[in-house]
């Protein structure tokens, strides 16, 4: 998934195989083509869902002699913390900066709990009179955490040790909830994790009135309380998490894939490879062999029926597989 063509092409040589790197660019290319049906589908089903995850890194784009920073953005879709019968899946889209308008685009038909990070960019998704509805924005966990943590393992700081010690109980109780029902989520969470979130707020504006606003644990104080309602709303709703972990377990790859293929030749490129990172990162969700799965696919797709073309996705394949056998 990661090997750049130019090392593919050194391997095929080795072997006696000689494929010059545009000839490789041609395939991967041809076959991104074929397969836009399938990642159309893909996006359908993730914005379909009720509630999605979303997030973006970096890639690095070829310019005149030098790179320049495009992003890649993922939405994902997996209902299996709370009991839903859907499949995972996750898409990809590229753009040429991180300006707002990209999620704006890629989220236009979309209305629904959306879990994300604090990037102003999304903000207008969250903007009651948004054409298409509102999207609502729950806070991420992990985001408030990370801050503290640093804090407390660099800086050795008591409030931020405190802060730590108090957010992993409501993480305890969410491991012991993961795969429930809605419904019984959020009992339990009334049950269990409410008081916490409320003895935490109010010990967290206690200790905000006693450190300066220019500190950095005033500062990560600051980024939770002005986020709290956000932060908060999995109390109430039993289909959203506590983090946005599940996007970020998706970009990862990506991260992966920087060390080996160290940018991505064009926007175009940017774009085949957000198509391939929606077929590869969906079929592995669905425990799916993705080479298995693609080669199969792009052997059918010319000749298949348009209106069916849903019948060759990952898990609705992996069940064909099965009865096969």
């Amino acid at each position: 998934m990661h090997l750049p063509l130019n090392r593919q092409n050194s391997t095929y040589a080795r072997e006696g195989v000689d494929i010059d790197v545009s000839t490789l660019a041609d395939w991967v290319g041809a076959a991104a083509a074929t397969l836009m049906p399938m990642v159309e589908e893909i996006g359908a089903h993730v914005f379909a869902a009720e509630r999605i995850h979303a997030d973006d890194t970096t890639v690095p784009v070829l310019a005149k002699g030098k790179t320049r920073t495009g992003r890649l953005w993922t939405y994902v879709r997996d209902d299996r913390p709370f009991a839903g019968p859907d499949p995972p899946a996750a898409v990809f889209f590229y753009s040429r900066d991180r300006g707002g308008e990209h999620p704006e685009q890629h989220l236009a038909g979309y209305a629904g709990l959306m879990q994300a990070d604090a990037y102003a960019g999304f903000n207008h998704l969250y903007e009651a009179g948004r054409k298409g509805g509102a999207v609502t924005e729950a806070a991420c966990w992990a985001h408030v955490r990370r801050k503290f943590f640093d804090l407390a393992r660099i800086n050795q700081a008591p409030i931020a040790s405190e802060a730590v010690v108090r957010i992993d109980a409501l993480f305890a109780i969410e491991r012991e909830i993961n795969g429930l029902a809605p419904q019984q989520r959020v009992a339990l969470r009334t049950e269990r994790s409410r008081t916490l979130a409320i003895e935490l707020e109010s010990w967290l504006r206690e200790q905000r009135a006693n450190v300066s606003k220019n500190s950095q644990t005033g500062k990560a104080i600051d980024y939770c309380l002005k986020r709290w309602t956000a932060l908060t709303r999995f109390l109430d709703d039993g289909r959203l998490c506590m983090t946005n972990n599940a996007a970020e377990r998706e970009l990862r790859a990506i991260a992966v894939g920087r060390r080996n293929w160290t940018f991505a030749g064009s926007d175009e490129g940017g774009r085949r490879a957000a198509a391939l990172y929606t077929l590869i990162a969906t079929a592995k969700l669905n425990d799916v062999d993705p080479q298995a799965w693609l080669a199969d696919v792009l052997a059918r797709m010319l000749d298949y029926p348009a209106k069916r073309i849903g019948d060759l996705l990952p898990w609705n394949w992996r069940a064909e597989c099965r009865a096969a056998a």
